[in-house]
């Protein structure tokens, strides 16, 4: 009953986002804006004022982010070698497996699932996210093409962590570390904002996935069970086999494996399949999720 009670807020409002925008009860243009609104001000906002206050002490760990990005790197080279000898050349299928949508869906499933307190953990993995995991495709693309004129895209990369929530995570942690003090009237401004977040962020996913259509076939099946099943495991076996790490931060890093498919991936297609393939998993791993989860949270609460 308390999975139940954790988890169908999370998807209802997923749900409800997608029931308006697949009945256009909401219009493109508005859900763009809505959607530009999120993103640029209250997750942000929402991410600012989780790291300001945090106990950085408990999330700057090395063990914790290796705990993390080890199973996601071996996911990613994994699928990659697997993707790599169907198709005779590089994707971002790899990334698809290992690249969680823990702003849209682990933020809101930590919060409820575990508090807010426990969003931290959450955080030292968010900051380096996209950064870890974008130079690895960027690398793969750049050595693996067989092309010799594709370089590393550094320009693309800084483009790609040069957004509101880098920049919202940066300034939390700033204001942490430098002690300043926010006056009350400001701050409560800023619990106002990041109040909208949650709840925004879950109808934003659902009104894009109203957007996506499903294409079956067995990569679509493959990248989605190794997103929402292997990624979760191998993260889980680590921090049971490797000593030092909190319950509450090794569940916190299972919940962010097990998330579907972050939609930041189709930044990285190699092609119309892709985008197809991509987005087929984008699609089925947030609605799968709703199943999988629950079976992760009974897990862990042995």
């Amino acid at each position: 009953m308390i999975v139940v009670n954790a988890l169908v807020p999370v998807f209802g409002l997923i749900f409800l986002g997608w029931f308006l925008g697949a009945r256009r009860i909401i219009p493109s243009d508005g859900g763009k804006t809505l959607g530009i609104i999120t993103f640029k001000l209250f997750m942000p906002v929402l991410l600012f004022s989780g790291l300001a206050r945090a106990d950085l002490q408990q999330a700057l760990s090395p063990l914790l982010l290796m705990l993390y990005y080890i199973p996601a790197a071996l996911v990613f080279v994994g699928i990659n070698l697997l993707m790599h000898r169907r198709l005779g050349r590089p994707s971002s299928m790899g990334l698809t497996a290992s690249y969680s949508n823990n702003v849209l869906v682990g933020i809101p499933l930590v919060t409820v699932v575990l508090g807010v307190d426990s969003l931290v953990y959450l955080f030292a993995i968010l900051a380096f996210h996209s950064l870890l995991l974008f130079s690895l495709q960027s690398l793969y693309n750049a050595f693996c093409s067989g092309n010799r004129d594709d370089s590393f895209d550094w320009r693309g990369l800084l483009a790609s962590l040069a957004n509101p929530l880098i920049i919202g995570l940066a300034l939390g942690a700033l204001v942490n570390l430098s002690g300043l003090v926010i006056p009350a009237p400001l701050w409560r401004i800023v619990e106002m904002l990041a109040a909208a977040a949650l709840p925004m962020a879950l109808l934003m996913l659902g009104i894009s996935l109203a957007g996506y259509r499903l294409h079956l076939s067995g990569t679509l099946f493959l990248l989605t069970a190794a997103k929402l099943a292997l990624f979760p495991l191998l993260v889980l076996a680590a921090g049971l086999l490797v000593p030092g790490l909190s319950g509450e931060a090794r569940m916190v890093l299972v919940l962010m494996a097990a998330c579907p498919t972050g939609v930041n991936v189709l930044a990285f297609p190699m092609g119309q399949d892709d985008v197809r393939i991509i987005s087929s998993v984008i699609f089925l791993s947030t609605v799968a999720a709703a199943l999988t989860l629950p079976v992760w949270l009974i897990l862990l609460s042995f």
